[in-house]
């Protein structure tokens, strides 16, 4: 798209370097002694080439091209370059939320291993005072068996 309105502006430009306009004016004098004036502009194209005209229209196309086609390249790069840097921003928000993540969930697993080895040494210490107690029921039924 950007070359076919480039080339566009090309031929335009090409079109009206060839063009050549002739301005002629002519004083008549009249049989009273007062003069009429007439001015006559001739539009033609020219049938021999200006080719110093056409180098210097096609060098100008040529620069306005590569300053058109240069802005554009620009353009696309901060674009490429800003799409990328959103991209690695977005990336690093991840990154974050996942690293995040892991730790909550290590320290939700500590809290789950700890919160066991409570139960576990709660489960011991009752299992031992029940342990304390059959043997002491023992004992006294042993005591009460010999009596």
């Amino acid at each position: 798209m950007k070359k076919q309105i480039l080339t566009v502006m090309a031929v335009a430009a090409f079109a009206v370097s060839c063009t050549k306009t002739t301005t002629k004016t002519e004083q008549v004098e009249n049989p009273d002694g007062s003069v009429t004036t007439t001015s006559t502009t001739v539009t033609q194209g020219s049938d021999a080439l200006d080719t110093a005209k056409i180098n210097k229209t096609k060098e100008d196309v040529k620069s306005k091209v590569d300053e058109a086609g240069n802005k554009i390249d620009n353009a696309a790069q901060k674009a490429k370059e800003d799409i990328k840097a959103k991209a690695d921003e977005a990336g690093n928000k991840i990154d974050n939320a996942v690293q995040k993540t892991k730790e909550d969930l290590h320290k939700a697993g500590k809290d789950i291993k700890s919160g066991a080895k409570e139960i576990g040494s709660d489960a011991k210490g009752a299992a031992a005072k029940g342990a304390q107690k059959v043997e002491d029921g023992a004992k006294k039924l042993k005591e009460d068996l010999n009596k």
